[in-house]
């Protein structure tokens, strides 16, 4: 029997500013001066040949400038294309030769060093170039793979499922990342919607592996077992298995964290949720108030059933139309900005009103991006499941995010 605890909807939420919208969006590693300094980079051969002519002929015989003329084809080398690196070589040769031969000074010791110098680098960028090319390549090819892997272990949710809509996200700390440790899975069963969030301790392959166990685990017992704790019982003993055939520190204090939902097909309104020592969901109501989904018995994350053992309760809450839930890792609670403040969903988003859950997963991802800086240090992985309203679209990506004017009392 699950233990009830109903929730009304909290009033009087306090107004803050929209979390993005017109002039507020911001986008994966980007800065406003970002586009100009991509500009003065790539500039930055053709400027260092010029500054090299300019300073041959403002300076005495005695300086040198083929340190300009060196540079250049280095430079171009991992930014440009193989003929491009080529065409600035043979400018900065030309330019060598051209400068030596209008002062007359072609036939000196050091003219002559000079241009060997400039050859010598030239070919050695196009070497370079080439490397760098073929590398970029298979990287590529490495991230297509990666991406599949991704696709495979974590495959993105249909966008509506029993007419509910949904909208999930992974955002990788590390650039080029695609697969972690933590998980997410939507699954339509007979017993309705349900639904895991998890974060699995430790990094790697390793990782990477009890995911794969984890969502296998569930996509099976979701379809197969009568109620959500039953569900959690059955990802307990996969866990448990797979920590049998880990060897080292992983056999002992392998554990993922866990939250499990279900959203029954009956129209009760309702979302039975089981929290394994996972981050609290959110409840977001369509009038912009927010609940945080506290379990009425804490338990102990998925894996450590030898340290101790309780029955699990799921706890069940109203799920009124236009309410959000809002399931993530702790990449979201967790992330730090330049003085160390932890990020808080709860208060970030309270007293605000997104037209569904993909609007309001890109709002989240973006104000993470401006609370850390673009320096987050942990994966985050995000689940919303949205109830529609009455007359509410089953589309609405093209609608901009409103909020309603509150102030405080």
């Amino acid at each position: 029997m699950a233990h009830r605890r109903r929730c009304g909807q909290p009033g009087g939420a306090r107004y803050r500013p929209p979390l993005y919208g017109p002039g507020r969006r911001v986008l994966v590693g980007q800065r406003e001066d970002s586009g100009w300094a991509r500009r003065f980079v790539r500039a930055l051969p053709a400027v260092l040949i010029a500054g090299g002519v300019a300073f041959d002929q403002l300076t005495p015989s005695a300086f040198t400038a083929a340190p300009f003329f060196v540079a250049a084809p280095v430079i171009a080398a991992p930014l440009f294309s193989y003929r491009a690196t080529l065409i600035t070589g043979i400018i900065a040769v030309l330019a060598v030769v051209g400068l030596h031969g209008y002062d007359d000074t072609s036939a000196k010791a050091s003219a002559v060093t000079e241009l060997i110098t400039v050859v010598t680098v030239s070919v050695v960028a196009l070497i370079i170039n080439r490397v760098i090319r073929v590398s970029g390549e298979e990287l590529a090819s490495a991230r297509v793979v990666a991406e599949t892997a991704q696709r495979a272990v974590l495959p993105v949710p249909s966008e509506r499922i029993a007419g509910l809509h949904i909208a999930a996200r992974y955002e990788a700390a590390q650039a080029g990342t695609f697969i972690g440790g933590d998980l997410f899975a939507v699954q339509d069963t007979p017993y309705g919607v349900r639904l895991v969030i998890g974060d699995v301790r430790g990094k790697g392959l390793g990782a990477v592996e009890a995911v794969a166990v984890v969502i296998g685990a569930f996509r099976e017992a979701a379809e197969q077992e009568v109620t959500i704790e039953q569900v959690a019982q059955r990802l307990e003993r996969a866990l448990t298995r797979e920590g049998v055939r880990r060897e080292g520190l992983d056999a002992f204090e392998g554990f993922t964290t866990a939250a499990l939902a279900e959203i029954p097909r009956s129209d009760q309104g309702l979302i039975r949720l089981l929290n394994r020592g996972h981050p609290e969901p959110l409840l977001l109501y369509a009038d912009g108030g927010i609940h945080l989904l506290t379990p009425a018995d804490p338990a102990l994350p998925l894996g450590l059933a030898d340290l101790a053992a309780w029955p699990d309760r799921a706890d069940e809450t109203e799920f009124p139309p236009g309410a959000t839930l809002l399931l993530y890792t702790d990449g979201l609670s967790e992330a730090r900005n330049a003085q160390g403040a932890f990020y808080e969903p709860q208060e970030r988003l309270r007293g605000r009103i997104f037209p569904g859950p993909d609007e309001l997963l890109t709002a989240v991802t973006d104000d993470v991006r401006l609370h850390t800086g673009g320096r987050s240090t942990d994966d985050m992985a995000l689940l919303a499941v949205g109830r529609p309203g009455q007359g509410q679209p089953d589309r609405r990506r093209t609608v901009e995010i409103i909020h309603r004017e509150q102030h405080d009392p």
